[in-house]
């Protein structure tokens, strides 16, 4: 794993950014935590936006501290010049002390406050102060406040929200009924889970983290952190030698392609010589299976059994088009008893949620193994609903982790990725073209190329994965659309980048 962990981008469950407010609060000489969140989404609004002459701004102000932040950046872009309206529809009384200060001195400012959302031809901004990151998506948000949501949503001016869209769960990802589609996020102290997983990416827009002028990590150790360009510069393998031949690269060995799915495992197969393997074997499940693949002859094909007797594999791959049967069963006994790195997909993790001797012999193991569910298998290992696998992501994740002992890459927008002893990823790169049929083979195939030139297994499962969206990123704004985005595609455009970031400097995507 990267030793440098102080380097890459934290990111902070609700109950740690509380922790760190209050260690922050309780110092000699405490901070004014939401002057300076309001004064620096004030800031990036003026950044972010066309401020430069006098807008329309309306200031959505809700019952505890987020609201607080917002009578802040109403009062900074009122003193600024621009037209705000604020409203806000609650007993002041119940507003935390800092909030009540907040509030008095933008009535002091000359401010008025409004119980509703008044008529208007026009708002040039929109600034989204409800609700932070206290919400829950077991207490779904009703009557006032979801309809101050929906009108929002229903209007056609960019909106700021500040540390979270209000209606998304901070842990989570997920809308608490109805959630505010956010133009730009300002998110405070640190990043939050739910930005970043499940409904976050659909949500936050972009997504700004003001630290307050915080030492965040110091205060609480994290235990999650951000798959993006900054950890992936660390990742990135060095140029190959001059005086390097393919036995340098390892090999790879792709177990599946039953009858009428050849072309998972060709896919896998594909991936893994296009990522850098030196060798790139198939033992294929098929009865009729091809002697070669015409599109790509490099890659070997054999029969299951030929793919055991390699001595040349560094890694295996099991599970693209594997199928479920008395035979694929026996050849995932064959696969857990080798001592070769393990990269589980498809109905390899099925065998494994419905035969317990198979994840127990899997969790015994002392060679490596990646799994890589969608939230479907990710349920059968858990023996869950899917729906309970997505209200949250990173602990199933972690429990499958923890469970079997191996790294987990929990598959859908914002992927999770997951080690042994707590630690995780969220995935920020990708998009809805990756929904389409196939790419979940193309990242297995890249994960099993990384390992076999000789990365850790951890470290090739957070490059593929990140890589693997970027290369979905790029064929988006090339083909101005996820639609019709093929896996084929990722596999190529992957290489790619995956050489430009090698060879020159990472840029962007």
């Amino acid at each position: 794993m990267v030793d440098e962990m102080n380097t890459i981008d934290p990111v902070y469950l609700t109950a740690e950014i509380r922790a760190i407010e209050q260690t922050a609060l309780a110092s000699a000489n405490p901070p004014d935590l939401m002057e300076k969140a309001g004064r620096a989404a004030a800031e990036i609004a003026k950044q972010q936006f066309d401020m430069s002459a006098a807008r329309n701004v309306l200031v959505l102000a809700g019952p505890g501290n987020n609201g607080g932040d917002a009578f802040v950046v109403a009062r900074y872009l009122k003193n600024w010049g621009h037209a705000v309206s604020v409203v806000f529809s609650e007993d002041p009384a119940g507003l935390p002390n800092d909030a009540q200060k907040a509030r008095q001195a933008w009535l002091d400012s000359q401010g008025e406050i409004q119980s509703d959302i008044p008529s208007h031809p026009q708002w040039d901004l929109i600034i989204d102060g409800l609700f932070g990151i206290g919400l829950r998506p077991e207490r779904p948000l009703v009557g006032q406040y979801l309809d101050w949501i929906c009108q929002v949503n229903a209007m056609s001016c960019p909106v700021l929200a500040l540390d979270m869209p209000s209606g998304l769960s901070s842990d989570e990802g997920n809308v608490c009924g109805q959630a505010v589609a956010a133009t730009v996020t300002v998110t405070f102290i640190g990043l939050k889970p739910g930005l970043l997983t499940q409904y976050g990416p659909q949500y936050c827009g972009e997504c700004i983290v003001c630290n307050l002028d915080l030492d965040v990590t110091t205060r609480v150790t994290p235990h999650i952190w951000a798959i993006n360009r900054k950890l992936i510069q660390m990742l990135l393998p060095p140029p190959r030698p001059a005086n390097s031949h393919k036995g340098h690269f390892g090999g790879v060995g792709i177990l599946g392609g039953n009858n009428g799915m050849i072309g998972a495992a060709l896919l896998a197969g594909r991936s893994a010589l296009y990522l850098g393997a030196g060798r790139v074997y198939l033992g294929l499940l098929a009865q009729a299976a091809p002697a070669a693949d015409m599109l790509h002859p490099e890659l070997m094909l054999r029969s299951a059994g030929e793919l055991f007797e390699l001595n040349t594999l560094s890694c295996l791959v099991a599970g693209p088009g594997m199928d479920i049967n008395e035979a694929t069963y026996t050849w995932m006994q064959h696969a857990l008893n080798s001592n070769l790195p393990l990269v589980l997909d498809a109905d390899a993790l099925n065998h494994i949620a419905f035969h317990s001797e198979l994840a127990r012999q899997l969790k015994l193991r002392n060679t490596p193994a990646v799994l890589t569910p969608h939230p479907a298998e990710a349920a059968r290992l858990l023996d869950m609903e899917v729906s309970a696998v997505q209200n949250n992501r990173i602990d199933a994740a972690t429990k499958i982790a923890e469970h079997l002992n191996c790294f987990v890459l929990l598959k859908g927008a914002g992927s999770i990725c997951a080690l042994p002893g707590g630690r995780c990823f969220i995935n920020t790169s990708g998009n809805p073209g990756l929904s389409s049929p196939g790419t979940g083979d193309v990242l297995a195939g890249m994960i099993g190329a990384f390992i076999a030139q000789g990365m850790k297994p951890d470290d090739a499962m957070l490059l593929a994965v990140y890589l693997h969206g970027a290369a979905a990123d790029h064929l988006l704004d090339r083909n101005h659309g996820a639609v019709g985005m093929t896996a084929s595609e990722i596999i190529v455009t992957a290489r790619l980048l995956l050489n430009s970031w090698i060879y020159k400097q990472l840029t962007d995507v």
